[in-house]
């Protein structure tokens, strides 16, 4: 899986200088972590965000959003976002708000 160094740019952008961000190579593409926890990540087939289990049926129903998933299991919690999606800005704001109210209430690593 190629990596999407546009995507990539965008959500640097848009998370700008938070406390206990870190980004990392994983998965086939570039990942950002928050205090140990991954948060969200950029590949070629789309923006992966992390929401929680029970948290991503609002997500869903938005054009362009599908579930995450590994071979054919479906990662639940997590989501994937198409270009129509994180194209858009108010969209991946909110996806990106919510992945951080989200992973920044676990305890860290």
């Amino acid at each position: 899986m190629a990596r999407d160094t546009g995507l990539e740019e965008l959500l640097r952008e848009e998370l700008g200088e938070r406390f206990g961000l870190t980004e990392k190579l994983m998965f086939g593409g570039w990942v950002v972590l928050l205090n140990g926890h991954l948060l969200c990540g950029a590949r070629e087939d789309g923006m992966l965000v992390r929401l929680g289990k029970g948290n991503d049926g609002w997500a869903l129903s938005l054009n362009d959003i599908k579930p995450m998933l590994s071979g054919a299991r479906i990662m639940h919690g997590w989501v994937r976002a198409g270009p129509d999606a994180y194209g858009n800005d108010a969209v991946r704001k909110r996806l990106l708000l919510a992945a951080l109210d989200y992973v920044g209430a676990l305890p860290a690593k």
